[in-house]
């Protein structure tokens, strides 16, 4: 479960980074604000999808763990 747990965190990391980064680059140039905004969405979803990956091999990993130890 630790695995699982750390890939989750990192992808609420990333999320959190991509808001702040998007939120930083919106409130600095009002004039694109839609369009970074927009920007920010997509790398939000990226960030998402990357970490599907390795998310699945953290929770065969944890279970592989768990089933050895029981």
């Amino acid at each position: 479960m630790t695995r699982t747990l750390i890939e989750i965190l990192h992808i609420l990391v990333g999320l959190g980074v991509a808001v702040a980064i998007t939120w930083a680059a919106a409130w600095s140039y009002p004039l694109g604000q839609d369009v970074i905004w927009w920007c920010g969405a997509a790398a939000m979803v990226v960030t998402v999808i990357m970490g599907i990956g390795p998310l699945r091999q953290a929770r065969i990993l944890d279970r592989q763990t768990s089933r050895s130890q029981a």
